[in-house]
This record gives C-alpha cells, structure tokens and sequence, in this order.
C-alpha cells in the first residue's frame, strides 16, 4: 500500500480529478493549502506599499492506494495537472503501513478497497 501525496495548482484540480476518475480512483482527500517550492513567489503593489507574496495558494491531494494502483495514479495527476510551467506542483510517494476502515474494521489492502 502505498499514500500518494501532491501538491498542485488549484486552477488543475478540475482536470485531475477528472483524469484519476477517468483512471477509476476515486477516493481521495483534497486540501487547500499554501507554501512555495521553485517558483518562489511574487511582489505586488498595494496601497502604494510593495508586498511580497512567497507563500501561495495550492491544492494537497492524498489518495492511498494499493500497489496496482500507483503507476495510474502517477499518470493521472501528471496528465490533469502538468501545463509545462514552473510551479505544476510535486508528487509524493510515502508506504503506507496500515489502513484501518473503521466502519468496518477491516485492514490492509482491503480497508482502501
């Protein structure tokens, strides 16, 4: 089992969702977060002050899946998200130990369905 973790574009999520239902993976937490990696950020004037902005808007998507699934997971954000530009975002692979269902109590392979 593996936990797949990026971190994207929010204008993207649109697309990568449909691109991870299209690759039948539809399970999935999605958070809005801020941070800067390469891109590094922006001034902008306000008030006649100049502001810089280093830290900006993306999305987290964390999806665990079993290890058939890693490779279409993979491709699906990569299609849904990549435009070619600095700041498409990165794409983390973690292993996951152990999933619990709770409703249930099932584990392991079966708890991610």
């Amino acid at each position: 089992m593996k936990l797949v973790v990026a971190v994207i574009q929010p204008t993207k999520l649109p697309d990568v969702k449909r691109a991870l239902f299209e690759a039948d993976v539809r399970k999935m937490t999605v958070t809005n977060v801020i941070g800067c990696g390469q891109q590094g950020g922006y001034t902008e004037s306000y008030r006649g002050s100049i502001i810089e902005v280093n830290l900006l808007k993306k999305i987290r998507i964390e999806i665990a899946v079993n290890e058939n699934f890693v490779k279409p997971t993979i491709d699906a954000i990569i299609k849904g998200a990549r435009t070619g530009n600095i700041g498409d975002g990165k794409i983390f692979i973690l292993d996951l130990p152990q999933c619990i269902r709770i409703r249930t109590g099932e584990e392991g392979n079966e708890a991610i369905g």
